[in-house]
């Protein structure tokens, strides 16, 4: 099996299939999308401010961290703490946080397949971090505040609460079949006990983030834009 056909892990929370992972996901549509704004302001995209640096704490986080290819050893290669990359399109970024080198599908912690962005927490049992086809890693500094957005590209993938969207609801229309799917996260870890809530969702979606969510995900989805 290839790295991108492997099964994101999760389970069943409510209605909802937690991130079935297949080359197929996503739309196509950029992390840096014009989407409804493309400024750095409230009104602004957040993933217009992803694409063009939003804040002056995104500003001092460009420096790469390490590539987006490549197995990477934690502790030796890389050190533990939280990373982001952005840019990435087609579903086609692939990363895993592993137990061990075997490469089997046991040793597999979290993964993702990812378009536009994705945060993710290395911890430091984790043995080795995987990444194919994703643009470079860079280290996000937690206490970086940013200038939260009001609106989101609905494939964006994810954001920080407070830092890259504003708390609040939000409300995405047009989606069909099924293919939108959102998460409220408590951190980035992607593991079962990091979801809070989430859903596939056909035709509009409404939701409701928490100032004390930590993260927002996206994808396949139309734009969410704040409503209360």
């Amino acid at each position: 099996m290839g790295m991108k056909g492997k099964i994101a892990l999760g389970a069943v929370v409510g209605v909802a299939v937690i991130a079935v992972v297949s080359t197929n996901s996503g739309s196509g549509t950029s992390d840096g999308g014009s989407g409804s704004g493309s400024g750095t302001g409230k009104g602004s995209s957040a993933s217009a401010q992803h694409g063009s640096g939003g804040s002056k704490a995104a500003a001092t986080e460009k420096k790469a961290a390490f590539a987006g290819d490549g197995d990477f050893r934690v502790g030796s290669d890389i050190k533990p703490g939280t990373y982001r990359t952005t840019g990435n399109s087609d579903g086609m970024c692939y990363w895993e946080r592993a137990r061990d080198a075997k490469g089997e599908m046991d040793s597999i912690i979290a993964n993702d397949n990812v378009s536009g962005t994705s945060y993710v927490t290395v911890k430091a049992t984790d043995r080795l971090f995987k990444s194919h086809g994703c643009k470079d890693w860079e280290a996000v500094d937690a206490k970086a505040k940013g200038t939260p957005a009001t609106r989101m590209k609905g494939d964006g993938g994810m954001f920080r609460v407070g830092a890259d969207i504003e708390p609040g609801t939000y409300r995405s229309t047009g989606n069909g079949d099924g293919t939108c799917y959102w998460e409220r996260a408590k951190d980035a870890g992607h593991s079962l006990g990091s979801i809070i809530a989430n859903n596939n969702v056909t035709g509009t979606a409404v939701v409701t983030i928490s100032s004390s969510d930590g993260y927002f995900k996206t994808t396949g989805c139309q734009d969410w834009k704040k409503t209360g």
